[in-house]
């Protein structure tokens, strides 16, 4: 690919799984892959928990921050070539309309904000998600996506989603 394939990572509240996905297709991708993440109903900041995950495997959080799915949808906002759902709620949810058709996938991961527990429970939560997410990216980064037809790349990209 000669340009960066962009994607748009979506959840509800752009604290936790998105951001995190962003972060790490950002540092795996290098060039390749240009990532971004907002929410339905962003939380207004990330959690520190999923900063912590980020941090403990040496990926930047500089820049990161919860963001709504609006500032995507504006005039002159950038063109996504793959928008992928990472919580069942946003999956569901009526999507903004995003200009030139892109992919769209559903990676669904338990929301690790959603646990109630000791801070153990929370932190194992935070890092099942985190791994989770950083396995499938791993897929999406062996995808050949610039040789790959529409459809074969879309089935592929569902198919990740309901890998691991």
């Amino acid at each position: 690919m000669d340009i960066p394939y962009r994607i748009l990572f979506l959840c509800t509240g752009n604290s936790a799984r998105s951001l995190m996905a962003e972060a790490i297709l950002n540092h795996k991708g290098k060039g390749r892959f240009l990532a971004s993440s907002a929410g339905s109903h962003p939380a207004g900041h990330p959690r520190p928990e999923a900063l912590r995950q980020l941090t403990d495997a040496g990926i930047s959080t500089a820049g990161l921050r919860s963001k709504s799915w609006t500032e995507f949808t504006a005039a002159g906002a950038p063109a996504f070539d793959c928008v992928i759902t990472v919580c069942d709620n946003a999956a569901r949810e009526p999507c903004p309309y995003w200009p030139h058709a892109p992919l769209t996938a559903h990676w669904g991961i338990p929301d690790p904000a959603a646990v109630q527990g000791s801070a153990e429970d929370i932190a194992r939560a935070f890092q099942t998600a985190f791994l989770s997410l950083e396995a499938r990216i791993g897929l999406l980064l062996a995808l050949p996506l610039d040789k790959l037809a529409r459809l074969p790349a879309q089935n592929a990209l569902a198919r990740i989603g309901h890998s691991l």
